[in-house]
């Protein structure tokens, strides 16, 4: 966004009146929370949260090859995902370095719909752009200035959701679907995806069916969640925050530290290695004694794992430091962190030396922490 003025999104009036501590967020002027953090990560745990993310980007792939076209750019086996399914992805440059993770739906063989960071629309859309085919035959447009997005999560999310816009607009786990008539006479899209590991959907539609879906899901019995609890939720389910926990190196401000590849960050999907991908070499060149990306979960008390922190094995040796840290409302705020450790396993006790005087033992633990 550079200095250019904030962005606010369709829904901005509706957290102003909500009473929401607004922040900017990679240009745009989010809540980071309503009430508070660990009230509405709970919240989200036991009922349904609501949240704003509609600085997220919406990129429309469109041609007869472009299942085949994105696989040989993407870590996932894109070939192989059907209509009406949703995947995860890692875009890769050509030194094998993540640029950004994305989540994707596939409408159908000729259509591909994704969801690029807030911080990397502009840059996937230059990177993606770059990759078309030179015949054409794959062709792109960026839906993210008119499309809100809309996040119910939790387990109570599917009874809030079928209340207002009725049972036809349930898609289950990692499925897509256009929006069935409605009683609000909302348009758009549904997927079964979302960043908290809870069941629930992310709901896109045009800037002006935002604000009436927005308060009918509140009405219904829905929590407004800002993105201090986003950050907790996920970290709790050991998600990748993008810039946080990996940054294309190429990005003014990167560090050498989080300049990362899919084999580094441990993440059990997205990855298949049975097709060719830009950057793949660099993934399959790892040997077991390389940094991955584990969690770490305290065993005693002491000052909470916070990003940048040093982990040391028992005997003082430096192994690793954390990208993400926070105490865990769901864990009755225990300390958990990820980060990018040597020579470990899972079991594993470790030192996280969480200030100058005090380090703390903690577990290595494969996410998610739940």
């Amino acid at each position: 966004m550079g200095n250019s003025e904030l962005v606010r999104t369709a829904l901005y009036e509706e957290h102003v009146s909500l009473g929401a501590n607004i922040v900017d967020f990679h240009g745009f002027e989010l809540p980071i929370w309503y009430s508070n953090i660990k009230d509405e990560h709970l919240a989200t745990r036991a009922g349904a949260g609501l949240f704003d993310v509609s600085h997220m980007g919406t990129f429309r792939l469109t041609g007869n090859n472009v299942k085949q076209w994105l696989e040989t750019i993407a870590t996932q086996r894109v070939s192989k995902i059907p209509s009406g399914r949703c995947g995860y992805t890692h875009f890769l440059d050509h030194g094998g370095y993540i640029i950004d993770d994305m989540i994707f739906a596939v409408v159908s063989d000729q259509e591909i719909l994704g969801v690029p960071n807030a911080s990397m629309i502009e840059v996937m859309w230059k990177w993606l752009n770059k990759n078309l085919p030179s015949d054409g035959s794959v062709m792109m447009e960026d839906l993210s200035p008119e499309m809100s997005i809309l996040a119910l999560q939790g387990p109570k999310s599917r009874d809030l959701l079928t209340a207002v816009m009725g049972q036809n607009n349930h898609v289950g786990r990692f499925r897509w679907q256009l929006t069935e008539i409605n009683e609000l006479d909302v348009s758009g899209w549904i997927q079964g995806t979302g960043y908290t590991g809870e069941s629930g959907y992310e709901i896109f539609i045009p800037n002006s069916d935002a604000p009436k879906l927005w308060r009918a899901l509140i009405s219904a019995g829905a929590t407004p969640v800002g993105l201090g609890a986003r950050d907790t939720l996920r970290l709790e389910k050991g998600y990748l925050l993008s810039g946080v926990d990996f940054c294309w190196p190429e990005l003014e401000g990167a560090t050498d530290f989080l300049a990362r590849d899919s084999w580094e960050t441990n993440v059990p999907f997205g990855l298949d290695l049975s097709h060719d991908f830009i950057g793949k070499p660099r993934v399959v060149s790892h040997s077991d004694a390389d940094a991955r990306w584990w969690g770490v979960k305290y065993l005693e008390k002491g000052p909470l794992p916070r990003p940048g922190k040093e982990v040391a094995n028992l005997e003082g040796e430096v192994i690793g430091k954390l990208s993400s840290g926070a105490p865990s409302p769901s864990l009755a705020n225990l300390g958990i962190g990820l980060g990018y450790l040597a020579g470990v396993v899972e079991g594993d006790e470790v030192m996280v030396v969480a200030s100058p005087r005090r380090s703390v033992k903690a577990v290595v633990v494969k996410p998610p922490f739940l």
